[in-house]
């Protein structure tokens, strides 16, 4: 791999991803880390961008990585029990999750918009096993890339607080009518929250709009039909990860229903 340094050229929703991967990046680096992320830390170098104000949004940053702990937690409890699975990574921007959960027999496929893509390939270079697909996640063109089938894990980690009730439906209605043995991790914002994007400043700064919410899989109503719960789960335990102090907080019931929730079902 070169040393090339890389200029994103991104805005808005797409640009959030470079928060997100250089939260990650930090915490990694940091001596006290709860989960190392060494692709990371190597390749945040690469980008010429301003992470100053990602640098500064501790309610950003903590909020990455608690969801990064847990959905690591659920990803890796489902590659276990079905390591010859396939993984579609929705909206996955630079996540590294895939060289995290690798276990030399899965099929790893990350999917995000062209110009997301095409960031994501100038400093990857993916292809066999762990390959991208450049494709809107409402485009149904993208199913036609998605060459191995079997057991079927899809995780939507940082997109639906961006979309619309209808967009989530349509999204999920791709995956329903496409594939069998679907199995979805999805993550959503407490409804409370929508239009408080300016909470983390640094993803105000990208221009992104906070525009839809969930608590629970119940309130999904018709936005998931075809599919069934599995459980409700949120990014609390993440927290307690990061700092055992945060359990003298999380136990109440309000901390839990505020948090981020991820939404684990399947197809019915």
């Amino acid at each position: 791999m070169d040393n090339e340094k890389i200029k994103p050229v991104l805005n808005g929703t797409a640009e959030t991803m470079l928060q997100c991967f250089y939260a990650r990046a930090m915490h990694s680096r940091n001596p006290k880390n709860k989960f190392r992320d060494e692709k990371a830390e190597e390749l945040v170098e690469r980008l010429d961008y301003d992470f100053s104000r990602a640098s500064k949004d501790a309610a950003m940053s903590g909020g990455i990585v608690a969801r990064s702990v847990v959905f690591d937690e659920l990803v890796s409890d489902f590659i276990n029990k079905n390591p010859d699975c396939t993984v579609v990574n929705i909206a996955c921007g630079l996540d590294t999750r895939a060289y995290r959960m690798d276990n030399g027999r899965l099929t790893w496929y990350n999917l995000d918009l062209p110009e997301t893509i095409a960031v994501r390939d100038s400093v990857f270079k993916e292809s066999g096993r762990i390959s991208t697909v450049a494709c809107s996640v409402l485009d149904e063109a993208w199913v036609k890339q998605i060459k191995v089938r079997g057991k079927m894990l899809f995780i939507i980690e940082g997109l639906t607080m961006y979309m619309t009730a209808d967009e989530v439906k349509t999204m999920l209605g791709i995956i329903r009518d496409n594939f069998d043995n679907a199995y979805v991790c999805m993550e959503t914002l407490c409804p409370m929250f929508v239009k408080k994007e300016g909470l983390e400043k640094s993803i105000k700064a990208t221009g992104a709009k906070f525009t839809w919410g969930a608590n629970s899989f119940d309130d999904l109503k018709g936005i998931a039909d075809g599919f069934r719960k599995v459980k409700d789960d949120n990014i609390v335990r993440g927290m307690h990860t990061l700092n055992p102090a945060y359990k003298l907080v999380t136990w109440i019931p309000l901390v839990s229903k505020f948090s981020e929730k991820i939404l684990v079902f399947e197809k019915a």
